[in-house]
C-alpha cells in the first residue's frame, strides 16, 4: 500500500510540475490572452475551493461537524487578509529589484505573491485529503482521488509559474517556487496516510482552512486583475468555462 501512495505522490507533484512547465512557454502574451488565461484558472480555483475543498470538508466532518469547515473558512479568509498587509515585505521571493518592483508594470506583485500563496496554502490538505484514502479499503476510489486532483493540479501549476513570470520573475526562482509548492503536496500525501485518524479528525478544518484562503484571494485580488484592463467580459467567460472544466474533470473521475 505504502508504495501506492508513493506513486499517487509522485503523481501529483509532477502533474503539477507538467503545469508549471507549461507556463514557462507563456511570457509576454496580450492582456487580453492574459485575463482570459486568469479568468479560466479564477474557474479552476473556485471549483477547487468549494467542490474540492469546502463541500468535501462538509462531507467528512458530517452534519454535526459544519462548524469545523466554517472555522477553516473563517481562519482562512483571516489569515490571508493579514497577510495582504504584509505582502510588500515578501517582494525578496521574487527576486525583483526595488526599481522593478514599484514600476508600473509590476503593480501587480501583491496580488500575485496572493494567489500564488493561497495556491502553495491548499496543497497540504489536498494532499492529506488524497493520502486518507489509501488508509482505507476502497483503493479505485483512492486512484479516482488521485486522478481527479492531478488533472487540477495542471492548471494550478500554469497559474503558479505564468503570472510570476509576466511580473519579471526570473524562470529558475519561478522553478524553485514551483518545485517547493509541489513538494507540499507531495508531503501532504505522505502525512495523510502515515498519520491516518489524526489526519481525519483535523482534515475537515484543513479543507475549510484551505478553501477559505482560496475564495478570498479569487474575490478580492483574482478576478479584479482580471477585470482591469477592458476585457472583464472575456475573463468572464472564461471564468465560467473554468468552472465547467472543473466540475465536469470531478465528474468524470469521479
Amino acid at each position: 500500500m505504502l508504495s501506492d501512495v508513493a506513486i499517487s505522490a509522485v503523481s501529483l507533484g509532477l502533474s503539477s510540475l507538467l503545469g508549471s512547465g507549461i507556463g514557462f512557454f507563456f511570457k509576454n502574451i496580450p492582456h487580453k490572452l492574459n485575463d482570459i488565461f486568469l479568468g479560466f484558472c479564477a474557474g479552476m480555483m473556485l471549483g477547487a475551493a468549494v467542490v474540492c475543498l469546502i463541500l468535501e470538508g462538509l462531507g467528512i466532518a458530517g452534519a454535526g461537524g459544519w462548524w469545523q469547515v466554517l472555522i477553516g473558512v473563517a481562519c482562512g479568509v483571516a489569515l490571508i487578509s493579514g497577510i495582504d498587509f504584509i505582502t510588500p515585505h515578501l517582494h525578496h521571493i521574487t527576486g525583483l529589484g526595488e526599481q522593478e518592483r514599484h514600476s508600473d508594470a509590476n503593480r501587480s506583485v501583491d496580488r500575485i505573491l496572493l494567489f500564488v500563496l493561497a495556491i502553495a496554502i491548499h496543497k497540504f490538505p489536498e494532499g492529506i485529503a488524497t493520502g486518507i484514502t489509501f488508509d482505507g479499503h476502497n483503493v479505485d476510489n483512492a486512484w479516482a482521488v488521485t486522478i481527479t486532483i492531478a488533472l487540477q493540479n495542471i492548471p494550478e501549476g500554469l497559474v503558479v509559474v505564468t503570472p510570476l513570470l509576466l511580473i519579471g520573475v526570473k524562470r529558475l526562482r519561478a522553478l524553485w517556487v514551483a518545485l517547493a509548492i509541489a513538494g507540499i503536496e507531495l508531503l501532504g500525501v505522505f502525512a495523510g496516510y502515515l498519520l491516518g485518524g489524526i489526519s481525519s479528525a483535523l482534515l475537515p478544518g484543513l479543507l475549510g482552512f484551505a478553501g477559505g484562503a482560496m475564495l478570498y484571494v479569487l474575490s478580492d485580488e483574482m478576478i479584479p486583475e482580471t477585470h482591469a484592463h477592458g476585457f472583464q467580459k472575456y475573463a468572464t467567460y472564461a471564468l465560467v468555462g473554468g468552472l465547467m472544466t472543473l466540475l465536469l474533470i470531478s465528474e468524470i473521475s469521479f
